[in-house]
């Protein structure tokens, strides 16, 4: 989903997540920084979401990423998952990510 389109459903753990073209991120020890590249803005994100959207762009649904997250983090998934959620719905809001409702097979 485009981020200017309106999204009538909250997000669920078979969305998929994919960063634009016109997005790029880079992981230093501080921080992850993600610039999107048509407005020039740059974001910051501590070490935990930047982690996060690392997983999220490798995954093939957030579902997939949360359950990364967590046995990285040694959590439980539901721990993690509106963590997740919380950021889909930021940088979905900033146009850093997309996301495509998937239906499960």
């Amino acid at each position: 989903m485009p981020p200017d389109a309106p999204r009538d459903s909250p997000l669920t753990m078979t969305d998929a997540v994919t960063v634009p073209q016109n997005v790029v991120f880079r992981q230093f020890p501080a921080e992850t920084v993600v610039l999107n590249l048509q407005t020039g803005k740059y974001h910051g994100l501590n070490p935990t979401a930047g982690r996060m959207l690392e997983a999220l762009a490798e995954a093939s649904s957030i579902g997939d990423a949360v359950e990364t997250i967590a046995a990285e983090y040694d959590r439980s998934p539901a721990g993690v998952e509106r963590d997740v959620q919380d950021l889909c719905r930021a940088l979905h809001e900033r146009g850093l990510i997309e996301t495509e409702a998937k239906r499960e097979e």
